[in-house]
């Protein structure tokens, strides 16, 4: 939300809105706009708790807030993060690259980290959270939630569902994505799966369209939902329309990977990765993992995008 994506389109238009719902023909804005399209791309993507994402539509009041936590996380000593996936285990990294001296705890019901990567994948990141003083409590959860919100710096304590205290001066929630389907609750365009997500076809046009396609979070793919994957699909879904506009037949699909791929930073310097080569997934090193994305954690890789 950083980036100028008014200044970006050459032979478009950015329309700052909301979409409150969605047919074949176009989208109806919150605002009551109407915008028609002959082609239309869901690409809304998923919610997730702050600070991975932030909680207003503002730039200056998202900076702000930033500025805020990171302001009340400098002064606190202890640290508690709920949640040991990706999310989770990157903000603790961050944490510790930044002020190592802090005690940082992560916390998870799961039995294992990373479960369905290769074991060579997951003693490594064990090992290197060692390294770090990252404490790491699996198969636990909290009888409680913490008495104040995440984010905030308070001296509290919590108890575990194995009847061990913590005490921590500031939490972070790290889990509890929830796709980004609201605006086609009408049923307008198509009927979301149980879980919120739009039914997809293997060219990655919503089922029933050949002009409606949906990308990223929000797809059925089975698959996890990382943005490697979405700027696969978009890969996919332009092809796809650069075939109809010349009046040929989309045929590019989309085919997930058999086997999971992951770049998962522990600061700018540390990680884990698994990648796809020719002879199949392979678990790459740390120094790997930072020049791909621990070093800005892809910022430059869309900063050279916009700037072009």
């Amino acid at each position: 939300m950083f980036f100028p994506y008014d200044r970006w389109l050459r032979h478009g238009t950015v329309v700052r809105d909301r979409a409150a719902s969605v047919d074949p023909g176009g989208v109806t804005l919150s605002s009551g706009r109407r915008v028609e399209a002959d082609y239309l791309v869901l690409a809304t993507g998923s919610s997730y708790t702050y600070p991975a994402k932030p909680t207003s539509d503002s730039t200056d009041e998202v900076l702000d807030d930033l500025r805020r936590t990171h302001k009340e996380l400098a002064g606190s000593e202890r640290v508690l993060i709920l949640g040991a996936g990706p999310v989770g285990l990157e903000l603790a990294g961050e944490i510790k690259e930044v002020w190592p001296h802090k005690h940082v705890t992560i916390v998870d019901p799961a039995e294992r980290l990373l479960a369905a990567f290769p074991a060579e994948l997951r003693a490594e990141l064990h090992r290197q959270l060692d390294d770090l003083s990252i404490h790491l409590r699996l198969s636990t959860g909290l009888t409680a939630p913490p008495p104040i919100e995440p984010g905030q710096a308070a001296t509290f304590t919590v108890t575990t569902t194995g009847g061990h205290e913590i005490t921590a001066d500031i939490w972070f929630r790290a889990h509890g994505v929830r796709v980004n389907t609201d605006c086609l609750a009408d049923g307008r365009l198509t009927t979301r799966t149980p879980q919120g997500q739009v039914p997809v076809t293997d060219t990655l046009n919503v089922h029933g369209y050949d002009h409606v396609y949906a990308i990223g979070d929000i797809t059925d793919i089975a698959e996890a939902k990382m943005a490697g994957y979405a700027m696969r699909h978009a890969e996919v879904v332009a092809q796809n329309i650069i075939a109809q506009l010349r009046g040929e037949q989309p045929a590019a699909t989309y085919q997930p990977l058999p086997h999971p791929m992951i770049l998962l930073p522990l600061g700018p310097r540390g990680g884990v990765g698994q990648l796809p080569t020719p002879d199949g997934p392979a678990v790459v090193p740390a120094e790997t993992v930072s020049a791909y994305k621990g070093a800005d954690l892809f910022t430059g890789r869309f900063t050279e995008q916009f700037a072009a």
